[in-house]
């Protein structure tokens, strides 16, 4: 039966990537990468750095164009509609990689930014392939280094109070539901700096961009006091990359 490794590959630093990972990346003789078009040619480097580094194999990567998204999200209550969208969407992508790996009886591997299990299509993509059953593989999921662990230990902190849990949302729930008042919260996906937008004075933010990358930037304050350094500095490092990766966490203050 032939083998698809998921390898989680860290947030970008190519020290990040573990052992077992290592050990993954050495088995696969095709690479699977679902490019954006748009994508940036940094990412891309990181990429091949991290292959450079540590695949000691020959291989090849294919490279399936990304299927266009409806990128008008659904006004606030719509998740049915938003869902419908993001289901097509992966359909979409499910289709390309079943094309692709039914063309190569070699070992396949995807590479997936931070971790499988967290904001990511990848898993959801391969099931729904295997669903399918037109293609017949088995499959294994390497764990990666999340861009929360990366932004924790930039900042030399712990993601939650003692005793309190975390909360993991996006930037969309965050303008909706708000802020919990009893725990940590961790925004990810969030491109309109939804932080602006909670009430209060006695908020503390942690925010990185580039997480793992040359570039890492991180800021921390009174939500109040930097919010408005966190927006400038995040439209400037846009407008010179042209694109951005970041996340932050939100926690009362006692």
């Amino acid at each position: 039966m032939r083998k698809l490794f998921v390898i989680g590959i860290g947030a970008g630093d190519p020290d990040q990537v573990t052992v077992q990972a290592i050990k993954a990346l050495r088995q696969v003789a095709v690479f699977f990468v679902i490019g954006k078009g748009s994508e940036k040619q940094e990412l891309v480097d990181v990429r091949t750095a991290i292959l450079a580094e540590h695949a000691d194999q020959p291989y090849r990567i294919v490279e399936l164009p990304d299927p266009p998204r409806d990128r008008g999200v659904p006004a606030a209550g719509a998740d049915a509609a938003y869902r419908e969208v993001v289901e097509d969407w992966h359909e979409r992508r499910a289709e390309l990689l079943e094309q692709a790996f039914a063309e190569t009886d070699a070992v396949g591997g995807i590479l997936v930014w931070g971790d499988p299990s967290l904001y990511d299509s990848t898993l959801r993509m391969v099931e729904r392939v295997l669903r399918r059953g037109r293609v017949d593989f088995d499959y294994e999921v390497i764990p990666g280094i999340t861009s929360p662990q990366a932004l924790a230990a930039g900042h030399r902190m712990v993601l939650h109070d003692i005793g309190e849990p975390v909360h993991v949302t996006t930037g969309r729930r965050l303008r909706e539901e708000g802020l919990a008042a009893a725990q940590s919260t961790l925004v990810m996906l969030d491109g309109d700096c939804s932080f602006t937008q909670v009430p209060g004075d006695d908020i503390h933010i942690w925010w990185g961009a580039y997480l793992g990358m040359p570039d890492e930037t991180l800021i921390e304050g009174p939500l109040r006091k930097v919010e408005q350094e966190i927006v400038t500095r995040r439209a400037e490092l846009r407008a010179a990359k042209g694109w951005i990766m970041d996340i932050y966490l939100l926690r009362h203050t006692r």
